[in-house]
C-alpha cells in the first residue's frame, strides 16, 4: 500500500520512525507530505528527522490508499491549516485505513471525524474526546473498522501489529 504520512516539525520522533520503518519493512511505501516540498523536519527530541517528499497542495487522497498521523506537536499544528484537515477528512469519507497516534486524533476532531468512532489517544486528548461525544477507551491499541488508535510511544508494537493487519485486509488501489 502506498500510505500518506503527515507530518510537521515537532511530531513524537519515536511515533513517526518506528511505524515508518515497519510499514516500510513489510513492503509499504510510506509518503511524507508536510507544507512544502523537501522541507526538512525535524521531531521534538532530535532523534528524528525526514523530508516533506510531497507538499499539502501536490498530495491528492486518492493517491493514497492509507493514512499515518503520528503524534507530538504535529497534529495540533496541522490541523490549524485547512488543506491538511481537508486532506484527513477525505480518507474517512473514503473509508480508507487511518492510523493514528498519541495526539494524532487531533487531526480527527478538527475534520470532525470522531463521532460514532471508538477510539484511544493521549490521556488529555481523551478528555477532549470524551466531552465531544466519542466512545474512548483507554487501552494501548483500538481497532474500529478501517480506524486504528494507540495512546503513547509504549504502545507502538500493538499499533503497528494492528495496523499492519487492517492492511492486510483493505483493498488496494480504491
Amino acid at each position: 500500500m502506498r500510505i500518506a504520512c503527515v507530518l510537521t516539525n515537532g511530531y513524537e520522533d519515536s511515533e513517526f520512525q518506528q511505524p515508518y520503518e515497519e510499514f516500510t519493512r513489510a513492503g509499504h511505501q510510506v509518503v511524507v507530505i508536510g507544507k512544502q516540498a523537501g522541507e526538512e523536519i525535524a521531531g521534538k527530541k532530535g532523534q528524528s528527522k525526514t523530508k516533506a517528499e510531497l507538499a499539502i497542495d501536490q498530495a491528492k487522497p486518492d493517491q493514497f490508499e492509507a493514512l499515518l498521523i503520528p503524534g507530538g506537536g504535529s497534529p495540533d499544528s496541522l490541523r490549524a491549516d485547512p488543506r491538511f484537515v481537508d486532506f484527513v477528512k477525505a480518507f474517512f469519507r473514503a473509508n480508507k485505513p487511518v492510523f493514528a497516534i498519541c495526539h494524532g486524533p487531533q487531526l480527527m476532531i478538527t475534520a470532525d471525524e470522531y463521532k460514532g468512532r471508538r477510539l484511544t489517544a493521549w490521556k488529555t486528548i481523551q478528555g477532549d474526546l470524551k466531552r465531544m461525544g466519542a466512545d474512548v477507551v483507554d487501552q494501548e491499541v483500538v481497532v474500529d473498522g478501517n480506524l486504528v488508535t494507540s495512546r503513547q510511544p509504549s504502545d507502538i508494537p500493538a499499533f503497528v501489529r494492528e495496523s499492519l493487519q487492517v492492511m492486510q485486509k483493505a483493498p488496494v488501489g480504491r
